[in-house]
């Protein structure tokens, strides 16, 4: 049985601007993924509202500091064999981060974690990474989220290239979730079911080569 973990924030959640609420679970991008690669794989599911990289959300109500919650999270679901990182969007707040450029060291900081780790011993060696880029945040007529990521739409846009650029740097599998998926103009960062359900069947072929399959 291979251990697929999918760690990311409300786009992992599967939060419905819509709503408010959370999408179906059949409509969550990583149950698609586990549906298409079947019964051999778990797929992990670790997603949390307003999670970053590695930057503190004083106005959060939880600690959404990718980089301090990793660990406990690694050491919860071992041995893994792939780590899926989709993050990024929440770096974009003025009052987290506000740059592309944070979300890229935010992401290479989590990567040189899950190399690092002190893995119990049913781990016998780090599990590859794969790094996803976000879709890019969209204009919005909601006053609330426009103001929120105020200069998200351009900062999120440049997120793609440099996370493929660290992928490559580090030797980590990249996917651009943008390729497949838009965000709503709702809110302008979030979902709709079709386009959650669209990442995880776009990922399907790279988590099979990654994992082997």
């Amino acid at each position: 049985m291979k251990t697929v973990l999918c760690y990311g924030d409300s786009l992992t959640w599967g939060y419905d601007a819509e709503t408010g609420g959370r999408h179906a679970l059949e409509d969550r991008w990583p149950s698609v993924l586990q549906t298409a690669l079947g019964n051999g794989v778990q797929v992990i599911a670790e997603g949390l509202n307003g999670r970053t990289t590695a930057y503190d959300d004083h106005l959060a109500d939880c600690d959404r500091n990718g980089v301090r919650i990793l660990p406990t999270i690694l050491q919860t679901h071992a041995p893994v064999d792939l780590v899926i990182f989709l993050l990024g969007a929440n770096d974009m707040k003025p009052v987290v981060h506000g740059t592309a450029f944070g979300a890229v060291k935010g992401i290479e900081r989590l990567v040189r974690l899950v190399w690092h780790h002190s893995w119990p011993g049913v781990q016998a060696e780090a599990p590859e990474i794969l790094i996803v880029a976000p879709p890019v945040i969209s204009q919005t007529a909601n006053a609330n989220f426009a103001a929120m990521f105020a200069g998200g739409v351009e900062q999120s846009s440049m997120m793609a290239s440099l996370y493929a650029d660290l992928a490559d740097e580090l030797g980590c599998g990249f996917f651009d979730a943008g390729s497949v998926a838009k965000t709503t103009p709702l809110d302008g960062v979030h979902l709709d079911p079709e386009n959650t359900r669209a990442i995880g069947r776009g990922l399907e072929p790279m988590v099979r080569m990654m994992l082997g399959l």
